[in-house]
């Protein structure tokens, strides 16, 4: 099955074996279509980063999308954004401008197809046996509504691909798409492909998806993109590693437009020391985060931990060596449920006084006294209802960083620390695609045989919208196959 013949030629090749390019196979595969699936990774790692999520669904139910779903997209669709191209918006699609067309903000109708197309896209998900409910997690406040994948992106992928063999897909493991093929009046027209031997080869097909996730595992583009800290960020999970830009590069190449902010990322607190994947540490909203040199740099708890977490995350980046540590003291033992906020495999710091703590941490041990005794102070008064659960407002008062809520004394021995480094769960930059999944140019035209899906189409700015990054992949996965289907037949 790792041989890729020269010229092999389908209806439809789908580059990456994820979510988003499995569920493009199987819908093209259901609509009577031949499909060859290009993985870059050996068979026992398919997947990329959907074989390591959770897979959590920004959902009341398998049948509603939470109430601050396009909300919280129109909320985050970009910095700064001229108001002339927000006027345009407004007009009917067919009468916006192509340097509107083709603007990197996510298009009102694609995040309106997308949040519409979710219900029936799990119900298609729950046909194959695959279900979705509510699942523990490592939020122990949330401000928004959640269910998870039984058995998580693994349980999706294995599933989808069982389908997509019994329905005749040829699949291509350890196979790396490098560039888009064009026909002799300039439509995209395959892959071209290096196998397991090194030797370069085409794919031909009549429609190209492209499934092939970000660029967290690539050092240069994250350096171009991100910047110097680059340096200090690596992926969530090992599945991110495989992930290395080239669908976006031979795409930009092409003359696709770009979406997404290409400078930020999906980030996600983790312990360094973790050989797990996704070793999350969110207990930090009840102590304080501390730098290299023992200090504060942000507000610990503006919001609830979902609301922040991206940002907080960015902002250790920026720190000296892109650590920090969140220090807590033994008054933890009251939140409930807290050792579910910390997915790290290693244990905690611990010391039974501050000096102690700094010695351990590497930290210069008056310095981050100093910093304790500080926060300590402007602390509200214990009398003050502390309510680890919801939001209480219980703020420090004349001291910057502020804190906003869940302030009290770090005063009880022993004393803890977790290390944390900001980790990249996705990359926000993608290729701008219509409400088909079809990839348009930098005229905002559509580049006919050429789609994308998943971590490839680019359509978060500022904030993630949590939690729909799967539904991303399944949505456009399936409305990709789905117009090949009504195209090519």
């Amino acid at each position: 099955m790792n041989n890729v013949p020269e010229h092999n030629e389908s209806d439809v090749v789908v580059v990456g074996c994820g979510i988003a390019g499995l569920s493009t196979a199987v819908s093209a595969l259901q609509g009577g279509l031949s499909v060859t699936l290009i993985e870059r990774a050996p068979e026992p790692d398919f997947g990329g980063n959907s074989r390591w999520t959770e897979a959590y669904c920004r959902m009341k139910n398998e049948r509603e999308i939470s109430d601050d779903f396009e909300e919280h997209f129109a909320a985050n669709a970009g910095w700064n954004i001229d108001p002339n191209v927000l006027s345009a918006a407004a007009d009917g699609y067919t009468d916006w401008p192509s340097y509107v067309k083709a603007h990197p903000f996510p298009d009102p109708e694609v995040i309106t197809t997308f949040a519409a197309n979710v219900p029936s896209t799990v119900a298609w998900l729950n046909s194959f046996g695959l279900r979705f409910e509510p699942q523990p997690i490592y939020l122990l406040t949330q401000n928004t509504s959640r269910i998870a994948a039984k058995g998580g992106g693994l349980a999706l992928i294995e599933r989808l691909m069982q389908e997509a063999k019994a329905l005749g897909a040829s699949v291509l493991f350890e196979t790396t798409a490098v560039d888009l093929l064009r026909d002799e009046d300039g439509r995209i027209a395959g892959i071209s492909v290096v196998g397991p031997d090194g030797l370069r080869r085409s794919v031909k097909a009549r429609a190209t998806v492209l499934a092939s996730g970000g660029y967290q595992g690539n050092q240069e583009m994250m350096t171009r993109y991100i910047g110097p800290k680059a340096r200090y960020i690596r992926p969530v999970a090992r599945g991110g590693y495989y992930n290395k830009g080239e669908g976006l590069r031979m795409a930009l190449a092409a003359g696709a437009a770009p979406a997404g902010e290409y400078g930020s990322y999906h980030a996600e607190p983790v312990d360094p020391r973790s050989r797990q994947a996704e070793a999350v540490v969110f207990i930090w909203p009840y102590g304080i985060l501390v730098n290299k040199l023992g200090s504060r740099f942000i507000d610990e708890a503006a919001a609830t931990a979902d609301a922040t977490y991206d940002n907080v995350t960015r902002t250790i980046a920026d720190q000296p060596d892109g650590i920090a540590w969140v220090i807590f003291d033994a008054q933890v033992e009251e939140i409930p449920r807290w050792r579910a906020s910390i997915r790290s495999d290693e244990p905690a710091l611990e010391a039974n006084t501050i000096a102690g703590l700094a010695q351990q941490l590497g930290l210069p041990a008056a310095a981050l006294e100093q910093t304790v005794a500080a926060f300590n102070a402007a602390c509200p008064p214990a009398a003050g209802e502390f309510t680890p659960l919801a939001l209480d407002g219980r703020k420090i008062v004349g001291l910057e960083p502020a804190k906003s809520n869940w302030s009290r004394p770090l005063i009880k021995a022993p004393f803890r620390a977790y290390p944390i480094i900001s980790a990249n769960c996705f990359t926000f930059g993608g290729l701008k695609v219509n409400t088909n999944a079809q990839v348009l140019d930098t005229d905002g035209r559509v580049m006919p045989g050429l789609y994308a899906a998943g971590e490839t189409v680019g359509i978060y700015h500022q904030v993630y919208t949590g939690s729909t990054s799967v539904l991303r992949g399944a949505v456009f996965g399936r409305l990709a196959g789905s117009h090949a289907v009504t195209t090519l037949r």
